[in-house]
């Protein structure tokens, strides 16, 4: 089994080695990328140096599976070349996300709907992966109509630059800004660009995005904001259902979710936070509510590290669930 992380020495790349670590994934050959400027440094993984090869070189040793995370115009440009040599490309970049050829997958709830056929595989958007994980059993049960999610998102989704940001004017250093603001004491209602319709990039990917994984029928608006947390996003989100609900069948659903931890108790302040869930795989759920302003709806936060389960974790996940059904044969 030949691995191949393109983008390996990036927020998600570290990540990704972190992850392929703790899951234990076998391999024969790990063949790390990255951009032309890191072409022949070394980078250590579990006690041993591995020398950094161009797209060039890791398309010529035919790896079996590739997990990208070097953006949109990389995988556009890259992908289609490696699945050319038989690689199977678990792409974290939003290249491939909505087209309708090519599948959109959280492992606890579309895994099966994988082939040996699907030769790059996409990966949902952070703040999508750990709302849906958080829906997909309420919709089974009680059928969703409408979602209502406003987002809290650490500045590592906008990558090292704006963690420098950050420090930079905690510090009082001038730098290079991320932003088109100061985030240090500050929220932002801008992720990603601004779109026609006044929404941005980042909350239409909330739409759409969900709108595939789970059901077309959900209509769901969003309003993502960029704070400063240095890891983690969190969701306040609101959901209107078809049928009425039981709050605690809800807790007990939730609970017993693959991939999702329940911390919810008011009397012990026990409810999800970016400082409990950096570094963790799980996404956490908490603050479950009725809201009382109208029928069969319902209020939850949802915190997941957005380098963890929102892009890492869950594309070591898809390539855990290939090897083991034998989608891909080394």
């Amino acid at each position: 089994m030949r691995i191949a992380i393109v983008g390996a020495t990036g927020l998600v790349g570290s990540e990704i080695l972190n992850v392929l670590s703790e899951f234990q994934i076998k391999f024969s050959e790990l063949i790390l990328v990255a951009s032309e400027r890191s072409v022949g440094k070394t980078l250590s993984f579990e006690n041993k140096s591995y020398v950094i090869s161009s797209m060039t070189e890791a398309i010529a040793k035919k790896p079996d599976i590739a997990i990208f995370s070097a953006g949109g115009s990389i995988s556009l440009e890259w992908a289609p070349k490696f699945t050319e040599v038989g690689t199977t490309v678990i792409d974290n970049s939003s290249a491939w996300r909505m087209s309708p050829d090519h599948k959109l997958i959280v492992p606890e709830i579309n895994a099966h709907l994988l082939t040996d056929e699907d030769k790059i595989i996409a990966n949902p958007n952070c703040s999508t992966i750990q709302m849906v994980l958080s829906l997909a059993p309420l919709h089974k049960k009680y059928g969703i109509k409408r979602v209502v999610v406003s987002t809290y998102q650490s500045i590592s989704g906008t990558g090292v630059k704006a963690i420098q940001q950050l420090e930079n004017e905690k510090n009082n250093v001038e730098g290079d800004m991320a932003y088109p603001y100061p985030i240090n004491e500050n929220c932002l209602p801008h992720c990603d660009v601004f779109l026609e319709n006044g929404y941005t990039k980042e909350e239409m990917k909330l739409t759409n995005e969900t709108k595939k994984i789970i059901d077309d029928s959900i209509d769901v608006t969003a309003t993502a904001v960029r704070v400063p947390v240095s890891g983690g996003h969190s969701e306040a989100v609101n959901v209107e259902f078809l049928n009425d609900f039981d709050l605690t069948q809800v807790r007990a659903m939730l609970n017993n979710t693959d991939g999702i931890t329940l911390k919810d108790n008011p009397d012990t302040n026990t409810y999800p936070m970016p400082l409990y869930a950096k570094g963790k795989n799980d996404v956490f759920v908490g603050r479950i509510r009725r809201d009382e302003s109208q029928d069969n709806t319902l209020n939850m936060w949802i915190v997941a590290d957005n380098l963890r389960k929102g892009a890492a974790t869950n594309a070591v996940q898809i390539a855990q669930y290939i090897i083991e059904n034998k989608l891909v044969i080394a």
